[in-house]
């Protein structure tokens, strides 16, 4: 990946996406050349040259303003994290705080995991490599700290692992969807993590799901979710996730955190889980 080429491919699919008729344009019928707008109907939406947009889409950003980003951002109809997605990856990358290979979870971090006798938790870092778990996170998910350190991530836990396959069932691709979506916003969010960019390569070349599903330029913030997980052990069990962002943590992407819903059926498999 570079970043003329990712500016480049994510342009070309937000347009691909846009019919004429979308956007309050004629369609004269006969064979378009292209999916979508073509480039001069969307420069024509948002109000510049077909000579600046054909210059953004070639992934020449530098010296577009953020008025024409945002032009463009809304004649392409993005959502908020695409729209910031767009801004970052159209400007050089700010130099960031580096992340090391395997961060040190801070002992007070690690004493709040265990303090969450009902609530599976994870510490993510910058590739969803999992840093930090509790025993509850190890029952409900599976015993992915026997995995080598290099293949504990949440990518390879989704893409390369049968157990959480089966444990989403119907759930898997919008589950790892999202997990794509969310590493498109951790790389414009960390340009120049060299290891991050590596790990989205090699989850490329090792899963052909993955791959199909990055050519497709997801962009989402993993926020709220639900999981409709079915476990070995106690069934069907409804979780709610959160991911909450740790911004004095720059090796680390944020505290993961699942709970079920007080009273339920999920909460008593939860309690169980916690026995054995």
């Amino acid at each position: 990946m570079n970043d003329r080429t990712e500016l480049s491919e994510f342009l070309k699919s937000r347009r691909a996406r846009l019919r004429p008729e979308d956007v309050g344009l004629r369609d004269y019928g006969g064979v378009r050349r292209v999916a979508g707008l073509r480039r001069e109907e969307l420069a024509r939406l948002a109000g510049v040259s077909i000579a600046h947009y054909t210059r953004l889409e070639q992934g020449k950003g530098d010296s577009v303003s953020d008025e024409i980003l945002d032009a463009v951002g809304a004649a392409l109809r993005l959502d908020t994290d695409e729209l910031a997605y767009l801004h970052r990856i159209a400007r050089p990358p700010v130099p960031c705080a580096g992340a090391a290979a395997s961060p040190d979870v801070p002992a007070g971090l690690r004493h709040l995991l265990e303090s969450f006798v009902m609530t599976p938790a994870l510490v993510v870092g910058r590739h969803t490599q999992i840093v930090g778990w509790n025993q509850l996170a190890v029952a409900v998910f599976g015993d992915f700290p026997a995995l080598p350190e290099h293949r504990r991530t949440l990518s390879h836990l989704l893409f390369a692992e049968p157990y959480l396959r089966e444990l989403h069932r119907t759930g898997w691709e919008r589950a790892a969807r999202e997990q794509v979506a969310h590493l498109r916003v951790l790389l414009g969010r960390y340009r120049g993590d060299a290891r991050l960019a590596a790990h989205i390569d090699h989850m490329r070349e090792l899963s052909a799901d993955f791959a199909r599903m990055w050519a497709e330029h997801p962009v989402a913030q993993v926020r709220s979710r639900t999981y409709v997980l079915h476990h070995p052990v106690v069934g069907e069990l409804t979780l709610h996730g959160q991911l909450i962002a740790l911004p004095d943590e720059p090796s680390c992407c944020g505290l993961d955190l699942f709970a079920a819903e007080p009273g339920s059926a999920s909460e008593q498999a939860l309690r169980k889980l916690g026995t054995l």
